[in-house]
């Protein structure tokens, strides 16, 4: 009798043993995945903050040059308004002009 209740301790403590090795087998994989993940999602992150500051920066440029192309525009129009008042005041002397 002692002998079969000493090989079924045995036989439950390998058992017992072996299912240990296989959850400990689990949880390393589990911990492997879960630290992977976690460097992706850095990477992730990472990658993101990047293109945000890339697309700040080329936005910046394209503001700047929107503001550069309104000036351009305003002083063109300006210049424009500038030689027309100049050509009226130019055909009033000629009319005045003609007028003696």
């Amino acid at each position: 009798m002692k002998t079969i209740l000493l090989t079924f301790l045995a036989l439950s403590t390998l058992l017992i043993v072996s299912c240990n090795k296989q959850k400990a087998a689990i949880d390393a994989r589990t911990d492997t995945k879960e630290t992977a993940i976690d460097h992706e999602k850095e990477a992730v992150n990472a990658a993101a903050k990047e293109a945000t500051t890339r697309t700040d920066a080329v936005a910046a440029i394209d503001k700047a040059n929107i503001q550069a192309n309104k000036v351009s525009t305003q002083a063109e129009l300006d210049a424009e308004k500038v030689r027309i008042a100049a050509e009226a005041t130019a055909e009033k002397a000629r009319v005045d002009a003609e007028k003696k």
